[in-house]
């Protein structure tokens, strides 16, 4: 009895009006949630994540990783909070207890901005599942774009929660951030139209990487797309980099999404031709058209059009099979050749351009004219 006595006696004994009995209580508690940590800590890394890697997801493997550093500290934090309820801190002269507090909740707050700074990157794999449906691959792009802003954005809120929990009023803060805001948004209001552009370009995707278009009198393919400008490589490789924000506000013609490519062509016969002669080539041609596998079928004309100044016209129009514009081109000098061929079968001439000029004697015979062409 004279021992628990003792032993009663030195626990009761205070150390900056803490008792050492509470003080060897909180040791304890920390000791064995140290235990508990490693224990978590093992169960998280060989249990459950043998267990997730077996799924077919990898979203279950990337919160696991984004819980894994936080759990751990929670369990610290939680200690923390029981050892300050265990402790009894003093309050006078100086509000050690309420300090306490206040750090755990800061901490906390930290241990909750962690996690979810962690878990941005399950809403990018979410995002980069989705986008890897796309056929564009702008939104590939805007992924790390999206990623830095959700951080930025965690780590800023997380910033003014513990500035408030340290007691100070954040109102007067965001005031003077919003008024930051507005002086950096002027600032920066080139730079913000280009980024609202390019999420403009990924919404409508009037085009791809790789498609030729053409927008005013700039005509080439797009070599790159950013998020403040996109880059044109032109046929005379030159590269013009144009801002979204124009971009946006011009009327692109994009070539590479024609489904087929038009052949249009003006045939001019001399006017020697006779109506038989001119029936039978323009049925002649659009035999050819017909049998020709390098055009499409769907629709096509051929029609004689035009008394011209110095020739009779007939209009060809077509549209080949390919949009490739190699095989554009020699399907198109095919058809010419083809042409040239039939029309010289039944014995028809290609006009060139000519005048006919008609003099006049009127001295010698008034009725004699001369022909000149």
């Amino acid at each position: 009895m004279e021992k628990l006595t003792e032993i009663q006696q030195l626990l009761d004994q205070t150390v900056a009006g803490i008792s050492l009995g509470r003080l060897a209580a909180v040791l304890a508690l920390l000791f064995l949630l140290l235990l508990l940590k490693k224990v978590f800590a093992h169960l998280l890394t060989k249990t459950l994540f043998k267990a997730v890697q077996k799924t077919s997801t990898k979203m279950d493997d990337l919160l696991l990783k984004s819980l894994n550093k936080p759990a751990e500290l929670l369990v610290i934090l939680f200690g923390l909070y029981l050892a300050v309820e265990i402790l009894h801190l003093p309050s006078e002269p100086t509000n050690i207890d309420l300090l306490a507090r206040n750090l755990i909740h800061g901490l906390l707050i930290f241990n909750l901005g962690w996690f979810c700074y962690n878990a941005v990157t399950l809403l990018e794999q979410w995002l980069g599942h989705w986008a890897g449906r796309t056929e564009s691959t702008l939104d590939d792009h805007l992924l790390p774009f999206i990623r830095k802003s959700l951080r930025v954005f965690i780590v800023i809120l997380a910033i003014l929660m513990l500035v408030q929990n340290l007691g100070y009023s954040i109102s007067g803060l965001i005031a003077s951030l919003g008024l930051g805001g507005l002086a950096f948004a002027l600032a920066a209001k080139d730079s913000l139209s280009n980024i609202f552009g390019s999420i403009m370009i990924l919404l409508d995707r009037p085009f791809l990487i790789g498609d030729w278009i053409k927008a005013s009198d700039i005509e080439g393919t797009v070599e790159e797309i950013g998020f403040r400008s996109t880059r044109i490589r032109t046929f005379a490789k030159t590269q013009i980099t144009i801002p979204n924000s124009v971009l946006m506000n011009m009327s692109i013609d994009n070539f590479s999404r024609m489904p087929k490519r038009r052949i249009k062509l003006t045939i001019g016969v001399t006017y020697d031709t006779t109506p038989k002669q001119m029936r039978q080539a323009v049925a002649d041609i659009k035999q050819l058209l017909r049998e020709h596998p390098a055009i499409d079928q769907e629709f096509f004309l051929v029609n004689f059009t035009d008394f011209g100044a110095s020739s009779l016209d007939i209009m060809v129009y077509c549209f080949t099979v390919s949009t490739v514009w190699s095989e554009y081109l020699d399907t198109r000098e095919d058809v010419c050749l083809k042409i040239m061929d039939r029309l010289e079968k039944i014995g028809l001439e290609i006009a060139f351009p000519s005048q006919t000029l008609y003099l006049q004697n009127n001295e010698e015979n008034p009725s004699q004219t001369s022909e000149i062409r």
